[in-house]
């Protein structure tokens, strides 16, 4: 059996697909349905069971079996809310939530893959995996950043292999329901189903009007990836997921008009709240995950939108 936390989630429940299409349907989903439009993400997913989130972790404290063998937990499930500032809630969910399931797993030799952030390099601008490049600017952030550090500092004594992969900006489907926290390619796409024009923010960080640049990944190359670290026991430790390869907004917004056929931009101002907690600027450093054996390559960001858009 695998487990997939989040797994009603955008990238969870991408995982469970693409583990259904690899031939695997024993999966036990973890989450949190109160907001239940999260099931449409897996009603053509095949699974064995499902728990609540609450209920998940009460048992993983009480070091239970559950049923069956547990081949690998892929922890997914957190508050990816870059906007919340409750920082208690923000460490009890994401933080303390994944030490008790490092150290289950670690107790009962279970290889765990959890979901880290990009967002723990801050306004930086350079994305390797080093502490010296870590400035979390928000609370999402800061909680990822010391689960990683407590990784580090625990991982000579744990007795299971742990990844923690360093997610980019994912988009792609099933991410509906993030509302707000969606990529901007959802945005792109139904304002322009609606209008004629997409938004862009004016320049900021010493960036042009929609010159400010990230590094977009498609959510089937996170599942990929997770599920090769799934089967590659060997590799341990933290690794950055992105393509490599940083796309300004312009880009991104000029590649979804065109798959429409129509459209033109425009630049709104730059939001106050935002000046202090944007990264104007992303593009990871996957020489790591390179090392580590994984060469597949990841999509464009043009074949990327042209597959997810096709899809919606």
């Amino acid at each position: 059996m695998i487990i997939v936390t989040g797994g009603a989630g955008f990238i969870g429940s991408n995982i469970v697909r693409c583990l259904n299409a690899a031939g695997v349907s024993d999966v036990l989903i973890v989450d949190d349905l109160e907001d239940g439009r999260k099931t449409f993400n897996l009603s053509d997913c095949d699974l064995i069971d499902y728990l609540d989130k609450d209920d998940f972790l009460a048992r993983v404290k009480a070091g239970d079996h559950f049923a069956g063998d547990i081949r690998g937990v892929l922890h997914q499930g957190a508050c990816t809310d870059t906007t919340e500032w409750d920082g208690r809630f923000m460490m009890q969910t994401n933080f303390e939530y994944s030490k008790h399931l490092l150290h289950y797993c670690s107790d009962f030799q279970i290889p765990l893959v959890y979901a880290s952030s990009a967002s723990v390099y801050g306004a930086g601008t350079e994305f390797s995996v080093e502490r010296r490049c870590e400035n979390p600017i928000n609370a999402y952030a800061f909680s990822k950043l010391v689960f990683d550090q407590y990784v580090r500092h625990v991982r000579p004594d744990l007795r299971a292999p742990v990844v923690g992969l360093r997610y980019f900006n994912v988009y792609g489907p099933g991410e509906a329901h993030k509302g707000g926290m969606a990529s901007v390619i959802y945005h792109f796409h139904h304002q322009l189903l609606n209008g004629d024009e997409v938004r862009l923010f004016e320049g900021s960080g010493g960036y042009g009007d929609g010159e400010q640049r990230r590094d977009f990944i498609h959510v089937d190359d996170i599942a990929a990836v997770n599920l090769w670290m799934l089967d590659h026991p060997e590799c341990s430790g933290i690794f950055n997921l992105g393509t490599g390869i940083s796309r300004s907004f312009n880009d991104v917004a000029n590649a979804v008009i065109r798959w429409h056929g129509h459209g033109s931009i425009k630049y709104i101002p730059f939001p106050e709240r935002l000046t202090d907690s944007y990264q104007s600027f992303t593009e990871a450093d996957i020489s790591g995950l390179r090392n580590s054996g994984y060469g597949d390559e990841f999509l464009s960001i043009e074949d990327g939108i042209h597959r997810y858009l096709e899809k919606l």
